[in-house]
């Protein structure tokens, strides 16, 4: 290994964009925290092959104390030494079933809240403290979702969890441009991508949501991107020189 490294944590890392950006940063060199309900072999096959190190944490972030506790502990014995950045990518995200929210139990729209908003809150909160004292580029990226700037029928937990991030977001930018050592932060939609979550989309009763058809279009008609294309584009727009100007964004500009 290198003497200086980025250091990079991730959640979600185990399917979906999620992986594929796993995969591309230790192919860039980043050494990783892995936080998904389930370890990807192929991660730690990889980072083997490439001298990189990959620690792949074993958390449901639909109880996001355990995972926030559990970083906060790592980043105090790990410390700054040999990294030469530590970046958070607040990447995990689920939809409940697709319905009018009347029809969702409460565990459905908690467990959905804690994942897509909670969890990010509390891993970010962790994260900042833990790296205030260390003198080194620091950033957070929250991957936001369209549907958080647009409402949609049978959609109402999701897109207010995404704009929840936004929001939070953009008061976390205020927060740390007053800080001496501030990191750059930004909720960024990454565009429509071919993942469970489209699948699940496209396979919703028709009745219950009205917008179903337009989803089935954008895979007819084959506009969604690759995960390994979105997670391209994403790490592309993380590396840029003026990643942080704009607290809230998209990939596609």
């Amino acid at each position: 290994m290198s003497s200086s490294s980025p250091l990079t944590i991730i959640t979600g890392a185990s399917r979906g964009m999620g992986l594929a950006m796993a995969r591309q940063l230790l192919q860039a060199g980043h050494d990783l925290v892995c936080i998904a309900r389930h370890p990807e072999p192929s991660l730690a096959q990889q980072a083997q092959a490439l001298q990189r190190s990959c620690d792949q944490w074993a958390d449901d972030l639909a109880r996001p104390h355990t995972a926030a506790s559990r970083l906060e502990g790592w980043l105090a014995q790990r410390g700054s030494m040999g990294l030469s950045s530590v970046t958070l990518i607040n990447n995990a995200g689920v939809i409940p079933r697709v319905a009018p929210l009347a029809e969702l139990s409460g565990h459905e729209v908690s467990d959905a809240l804690r994942v897509d908003l909670e969890a990010p809150m509390l891993l970010t909160s962790v994260f900042l403290r833990g790296t205030a004292a260390w003198k080194l580029p620091r950033k957070v990226l929250n991957i936001s979702s369209g549907l958080g700037r647009r409402a949609m029928g049978s959609q109402a937990v999701y897109c207010a969890a995404k704009a929840g991030m936004d929001h939070f977001t953009r008061c976390l930018a205020l927060e740390e441009e007053r800080s001496g050592n501030g990191a750059r932060v930004c909720s960024l939609a990454p565009g429509v991508i071919d993942t469970d979550m489209q699948v699940q989309l496209r396979a919703a009763d028709a009745s219950s949501f009205p917008d179903r058809d337009s989803f089935v279009g954008l895979k007819r008609q084959g506009a969604l991107s690759t995960p390994e294309e979105a997670a391209a584009r994403v790490l592309a727009f993380l590396d840029r020189p003026d990643f942080g100007s704009q607290p809230v964004a998209d990939v596609r500009g």
